[in-house]
């Protein structure tokens, strides 16, 4: 490839005059950006001990989604939903946008060269025809940034881009937990109605021993009525879990965006050892400073504090330049052979501010009050993720005692039935024993199921919420 190069040294002149005018602004007039002290406390109070199993002071943010969700199932539905979830989809377009937004301000700190050819013909009223052509190289109208106005732009366009970037990521984490959550409502009540199955067998079970000691002259009436209450409560039941699993596949195809195969799907609440690994805890609440969400509240401020730049630099002079250099002939051939004599022009221009009716103060003490207003809700998205977790950290502080509990509950009820029913069966103890245990057994059941879910998607919760889920990803 040939090397341009200008043919003539008049021409050549103008470039290192235009380059030290470019290089000339160097700074902004935009305050410094020091990060706020944390508006929360260093720790939170229900923060797990440094010696409980399975905690350390890792960051969950280190822990990548894939290592922490360990069904094969809903890693694959993950990262379906990943793909095609819609409103995931449109950020990510946000994204797009942002970056392209601010190469086109970034541009702004470059001059626009162009490279143009002309030719003119004309014919003077003395019958003359004369023929010109020109090749020009040069630059139109660029604005010198000496007080650093267009750097000051491109940092507020700059930021609103990493902004972005970072909501997309906190999309993400949002969406993985949303999935998950999704994914273990379908499969709690799919336990639900298998539970609600078995109980309206039991329950027919125990209305034909009624209806034949009845037909024996044991039982009475009311034993038999008493007997249908628990098997038609059971049937309802099976009936409304029945939809509400129809609606969370439907909830869970909304979210994951494409239709989903059965062996995808779970039959069961799967226990927290084949779900998920124990979530690392970093026990100081700077780890929130790296939540995606913070961080993108942090570039926003960022792009205002950038903004008071723009505003300042609206006191100052502009100076822009308009600079030409090129060949002129009567011959065309000759602008290429080096036989025309060469053109240039230089032609910078001053605009000095005055009078502007206050405009200025006015737009400055509108940045100004906007920073501040940034600078509010950039703590105040660390003291929601601080909440967040510190709720997350309040609910597994408990959880484990009541799943124990509840898990000894429904021990005790179980055989609390089966002794009663055995009494019952042999003479001993009334109907009414064995309706009331039937019942205590069943809610007790119902009970455990939430519980395991609420264990299950606290687990999740605290994960997202210490800022987990997209470590490795490269930047987008």
């Amino acid at each position: 490839m040939r090397k341009f190069s200008l043919p003539n040294k008049g021409v050549a002149r103008l470039l290192p005059i235009a380059g030290a005018l470019i290089l000339a602004g160097c700074s902004t007039l935009a305050p410094e950006y020091t990060r706020s002290e944390l508006p929360v406390a260093q720790t939170w109070e229900n923060a797990p001990q440094a010696q409980t199993p399975g905690l350390s002071d890792q960051q969950a943010a280190q822990v990548p989604w894939k290592s922490f969700i360990k069904d094969p199932r809903l890693t694959q539905v993950i990262e379906l939903a990943l793909k095609s979830n819609r409103s995931l989809r449109q950020t990510l377009a946000d994204v797009e946008a942002a970056r392209a937004t601010y190469r086109i301000q970034d541009a702004e700190l470059y001059p626009q060269i162009n490279a143009g050819l002309s030719g003119n013909r004309t014919k003077a009223s003395s019958g003359n025809i004369s023929t010109t052509y020109q090749a020009e190289v040069g630059l139109s109208s660029y604005e010198i940034d000496l007080f650093g106005k267009n750097r000051s732009l491109s940092a507020v366009q700059m930021e609103a881009y990493l902004s972005s970037q970072e909501t997309a990521k906190a999309a993400k984490i949002s969406l993985i937990g949303e999935i998950t959550s999704a994914w273990l409502t379908l499969a709690a009540d799919k336990n639900q109605l298998k539970l609600a199955q078995e109980t309206a067998t039991n329950a027919q079970k125990t209305m034909d021993i009624t209806n034949k000691r009845l037909e024996m002259g044991i039982d009475s009436r009311i034993d038999v009525a008493s007997a249908e209450t628990i098997y038609y409560n059971a049937r309802s039941d099976i009936a409304s879990y029945t939809t509400q699993v129809a609606q969370d596949l439907n909830a869970l195809r909304l979210l994951v965006g494409e239709q989903l195969d059965d062996s995808l799907l779970p039959e069961l609440l799967p226990s927290s050892e084949s779900l998920v690994t124990d979530v690392p805890v970093g026990l100081s609440s700077s780890v929130l400073l790296q939540r995606p969400d913070v961080l993108a509240a942090e570039h926003t401020l960022k792009s205002a504090n950038a903004n008071i730049g723009v505003a300042r630099a609206a006191y100052f002079p502009t100076l822009s330049l308009t600079a030409t250099g090129g060949l002129a002939s009567s011959v065309l051939a000759d602008i290429f052979s080096g036989g025309a004599s060469s053109i240039w022009t230089l032609a910078p221009s001053i605009s000095l501010p005055i009078f502007d009716g206050g405009s200025n103060d006015a737009n400055l003490a509108y940045t100004e009050a906007q920073q501040q207003k940034y600078l509010a809700a950039y703590e105040y998205t660390i003291q929601s993720a601080f909440s967040e977790v510190a709720d997350a950290l309040a609910r597994r502080a408990t959880i484990q005692e009541q799943l124990n509990s509840q898990k000894s509950l429904v021990l005790a009820a179980t055989r609390s039935y089966v002794l009663s029913l055995a009494r019952y069966k042999g003479g001993i103890d009334n109907f009414q024993s064995v309706l009331e245990a039937q019942r205590t057994m069943y809610q007790a059941n119902q009970s455990l199921i939430l519980t395991k879910q609420a264990d299950l998607e606290n687990r999740i919760t605290l994960y997202r919420v210490l800022g987990g889920g997209l470590a490795e990803e490269k930047t987008a």
